[in-house]
């Protein structure tokens, strides 16, 4: 109860209140915009965050975390075009619905759902505390360099059909992660004899450029197109009412993106394919599903935003991201001497529990937002994708000037712009770069301090949750490597529809959405979805 309080105290103040504020609403109008998404805008806010007090800055990184997926379903259902990336299922019921005229009914369940699925995660983050903080000051040195190794490897696995280039990519950020001054000897390294490398990359630069800027050019090199929205009918608080109808697949969904959340390099895409795919099979109509079925939206919208709040687990207890958008808010934690692992969950458990309480009060601001200003929300939809693209443009810049009023480092940032814009073009993932820097740094550090105990090889595993890990890392390479030869080695003598299926996963499953402008490629990747499971 006294850590309950201390909580509230740390709360209860004007500034954090008004971070949660305009973190919660600022995230529904970016996830309302195509082609923005929350990783550009967390991206360009970074260096401003860095000046804020600690539970400010997170509080408003949270806050565009957590509620960008509600905005993001707007889009989704009324031009049949996801806001963010991770609103691509909605797209598969939620537009056949407007198109029968019942888009506030669609809206309606995304937001009820939404809802759901956010509350879901943070009761189940809060319950897990207690087991978090006895079993974090568990984790010594090798546990967590174990742990972000497993994290790299579930980076790469998870691309499933670009795994290669995943592990080429991670690698290079690991790489990235290596240039400059060694931590303990502070000899350099990789730096050519050029002083600019001395202090290294920094990675705001590279998340900046890779994100914020590449979105950019792929904004000011698209065609702007007028885009009309239907009339919908319909209540917005139908959906309420309607949710209560099917428990059970709210409570798959939002089980799977709990679950799904709390693996690094798993996420959304896998949480809503898995929950999608269930509700499916269970459905005592499955033949809706993707023709405007209610439990196809329901499912969609509770599994992903289930996701934000248990990704929260491994950065908090371990200081370890499981994503870019968690990876990013793990550098406002150094910026200020906050060192999120074991340590916080024994001397900052205020600090954590008011996380916890943010994220809870997030999803009661959202909703209330989006049942009063749904129809201005939706004229967020026709801005021009030019203009958009020289505003973010001009902010990513100021954002890298600011950061340490170096021009080098804007050329830097270009250079990964140009980069990431290309890696976009090719639809290859960027997520592996961001946290092949994070993990990789983490990997370093912790593998020196780990070796400094270790005689033998078998003294890196000596210990339970050292050599739990160390089964599943062999476990999940095994796996992995068998599935490779058999599919290499057994013809794919699969149906036509069902290699369409399998491609437009592994597409949507590697992170990125190229065109999010496109509609008629989306209703082309559903028209071919809706094979599998035939």
């Amino acid at each position: 109860m006294d850590i309950f309080l201390a909580a509230i105290e740390v709360l209860a103040r004007w500034d954090v209140l008004l971070a949660l504020l305009v973190g919660s609403i600022g995230g529904v109008a970016i996830g309302a915009i195509p082609g923005v998404g929350p990783a550009v805008a967390i991206a360009i806010l970074l260096p401003a965050t860095f000046s804020m007090d600690p539970i400010v800055g997170l509080t408003v990184l949270l806050g565009i975390y957590g509620s960008s997926m509600y905005g993001g379903s707007i889009p989704a259902i009324l031009i049949n075009t996801p806001g963010t990336a991770v609103n691509a299922l909605t797209t598969y019921d939620g537009f056949p619905m407007t198109l029968r005229s019942e888009g506030r009914r669609a809206l309606s369940l995304a937001y009820s759902a939404s809802f759901f699925g956010g509350i879901f995660s943070v009761i189940c983050l809060i319950a897990l505390s207690p087991v978090l903080a006895k079993v974090a000051p568990m984790f010594g040195a090798r546990e967590i360099f174990l742990a972000a190794l497993l994290g790299v490897i579930l980076v790469i696995t998870a691309h499933k059909g670009q795994m290669l280039i995943a592990a080429a990519l991670t690698g290079f950020g690991i790489f990235l992660s290596t240039v400059g001054l060694e931590p303990v000897k502070y000899t350099r390294r990789f730096t050519f004899d050029q002083s600019w490398l001395a202090s290294g990359i920094n990675l705001i630069v590279v998340v900046l450029g890779l994100f914020a800027l590449s979105q950019a050019f792929l904004l000011l090199t698209m065609d702007d197109e007028k885009i009309r929205t239907p009339r919908a009918r319909g209540s917005l608080l139908q959906g309420f009412r309607e949710l209560a109808r099917h428990p059970r697949v709210a409570s798959i969904a939002a089980s799977f993106g709990v679950v799904m959340g709390m693996v690094p390099g798993v996420g959304e895409f896998t949480a809503q394919f898995l929950s999608y795919t269930s509700a499916r099979r269970l459905s005592k109509t499955p033949e809706a599903f993707g023709h405007g079925s209610s439990e196809g939206l329901i499912a969609s919208e509770a599994a992903n935003n289930a996701v934000p709040a248990a990704a929260m687990i491994p950065l908090l207890a371990l200081g370890i991201p499981g994503e870019a958008l968690t990876a990013m808010m793990l550098s406002v934690f150094y910026v200020h001497n906050v060192v999120p692992g074991p340590g916080l969950f024994q001397t900052q458990m205020d600090f954590v529990v008011a996380l916890y309480l943010a994220l809870l009060i997030l999803n009661v601001l959202v909703v209330v937002f989006l049942l009063v200003s749904t129809g201005w929300l939706v004229k967020l939809t026709q801005i021009p994708n030019r203009f958009l693209g020289m505003c973010v443009l001009m902010l990513s810049f100021v954002g890298v000037y600011s950061i340490r009023n170096s021009a080098v480092d804007c050329c830097i940032a270009a250079v990964f712009g140009l980069f990431g814009y290309a890696l976009k073009r090719l639809n290859m993932p960027i997520v592996p770069i961001i946290l092949g820097m994070v993990l990789g740094n983490i990997m370093e550090v912790k593998l020196r301090a780990a070796m400094n105990r270790v005689k033998v090889p078998w003294d890196f595993i000596d210990r339970p949750i050292a050599f739990l890990l160390f089964c599943v890392i062999v476990m999940i390479l095994a796996s992995t490597l068998w599935r490779t030869i058999r599919d290499w080695r057994t013809p794919d003598r699969r149906s036509p529809a069902r290699k369409a299926s399998a491609r437009f996963i592994r597409r949507i499953a590697g992170r990125q959405t190229r065109h999010f402008d496109d509609r008629l490629k989306i209703q082309r990747r559903r028209r071919t979805y809706d094979h599998m499971g035939s």
